[in-house]
């Protein structure tokens, strides 16, 4: 089961490969598509969405690429999500029932907003820095192997 679509999940490892890079240079996008095994067409509709919402820089040209909008460690995992997704899943029923809440619950209603309310913090409170660190030090990986 995934909470996030196929587009935030590759929104988010794009994201997070151009941080655990460490520069703020332009990364290709071609480059991006390659090592992270992306659909490049895919891709560079995902970072025009990033772009638009001022999370990345794109710049065309033989030395082109894109870039995040600011220093990996103000970019918090949330925003990607976000940009991408909206903030349904914190905000929303995992039953997809409307109406639901405290007045209404659905079965899993009390769980769900413990877990709910934990990811959030989580995604709040981790920033693209943190992970891209993690990346190089523990030598994580961002893409089959």
């Amino acid at each position: 089961m995934l909470f996030f679509s196929k587009t935030c999940i590759y929104g988010i490892r794009a994201a997070l490969y151009v941080a655990s890079l460490g520069k703020q240079e332009y990364v290709p996008i071609r480059a991006i598509s390659e090592q992270l095994n992306i659909s490049f067409h895919f891709l560079t509709k995902i970072l025009q969405i990033l772009t638009q919402q001022n999370l990345m820089i794109s710049y065309r040209g033989p030395n082109g690429g894109v870039s995040l909008a600011k220093p990996a460690d103000q970019i918090k995992l949330i925003e990607i999500i976000e940009a991408i997704d909206g903030s349904n899943l914190f905000t929303e029923c995992i039953l997809g029932l409307p109406g639901c809440g405290t007045q209404s619950p659905c079965p899993i209603h009390a769980q769900w907003a413990v877990t709910r309310q934990g990811m959030q913090n989580m995604f709040e409170n981790t920033s693209l820095a943190e992970l891209g660190r993690q990346i190089n030090e523990l030598g994580l990986r961002l893409a089959d192997t």
